[in-house]
């Protein structure tokens, strides 16, 4: 009998944790040991540590940062990292007859995994720049916080009165450039991606969405690709306390002519959305 593999392909902070939560729940093996949770990401991560150590390992030997945050395109796989990858693809075949994994490296290495999964399906997980840009920003604002504020009380009082809102704005300026490259590069090839794939292969949505078309995704994952789910609310895994108001991305970057190559590129991929 043929595998049914799903790949959960998306940027950082676009909600895959909490869609591949909700799949989980639908009964979809989305890995046997999975990355727990963190204060960035309270509820889980839900990315299998074996792919995630893997994709780390390959960003490591290319002399990259392994959280995956940049902007490079054509990350050569060696010939030793794709043994194994095969091999991890292997025993997860002889496992399950249906499986599949989350981790936002994945959208580096999405040719690799075609030549590896012929057959795989691909869920595509967008979402817009300001959201994501926030998030990744809020994110690493407050691991900062988090070291002033366990100092002594006139330390962290200091750093409340005074120093907070400055250090706040020159933090925003300094990385909204270069996250909003790197959520560039993950949706270019997530554009390719869906480019190069007949219809059938593929559906792109941005998990807002899933409130009103959960449904809809379960049972066209049923009914098209012959995943064996049962269908959960994802309002069971949504908790709308644990999402960032969007700052004003637009305002922290120099370089207008990012904002708007990311604008039509998010206009492109809108295209391909797959439930409204």
């Amino acid at each position: 009998m043929q595998n049914s593999t799903l790949i959960i392909a998306g940027m950082h902070r676009s909600g895959t944790s909490l869609i591949s939560n909700w799949l989980n729940r639908c009964g979809l093996q989305i890995g046997e040991t999975l990355m727990g949770a963190a204060p960035s990401n309270q509820e889980g991560h839900f990315e299998d540590l074996e792919f995630l150590k893997l994709h780390e390992e390959i960003l490591t030997d290319n002399h990259l940062p392994h959280t995956g945050l940049i902007d490079e395109h054509h990350i050569p796989v060696s010939i030793y990292h794709k043994e194994k990858l095969k091999s991890v693809i292997s025993v997860k075949n002889r496992l399950h007859s249906q499986w599949g994994w989350k981790d936002p490296r994945t959208c580096l290495f999405l040719d690799t995994y075609k030549e590896l999964l012929p057959d795989a399906k691909y869920l595509v997980i967008t979402r817009d720049y300001h959201a994501v840009v926030s998030s990744l920003l809020q994110r690493d604002f407050r691991d900062i916080e988090r070291k002033y504020l366990a100092r002594k009380y006139f330390p962290r009082l200091i750093w409340k009165t005074f120093r907070r809102s400055k250090r706040l704005n020159t933090f925003y300026i300094d990385k909204s450039e270069k996250y909003l490259k790197v959520w560039i590069a993950y949706n270019q090839e997530l554009l390719k991606l869906v480019e190069s794939l007949p219809e059938e292969k593929y559906m792109v949505l941005n998990y807002s969405l899933l409130h009103e078309k959960d449904y809809q995704v379960c049972d066209y994952m049923k009914k098209q690709w012959h995943f064996s789910l049962k269908n959960i609310r994802f309002d069971e895994v949504f908790k709308k306390s644990l999402i960032n108001k969007p700052l004003d991305i637009d305002s922290f970057i120099a370089d207008k002519a990012l904002i708007a190559e990311a604008g039509l590129l998010q206009g492109e991929l809108d295209k391909y959305i797959s439930v409204s």
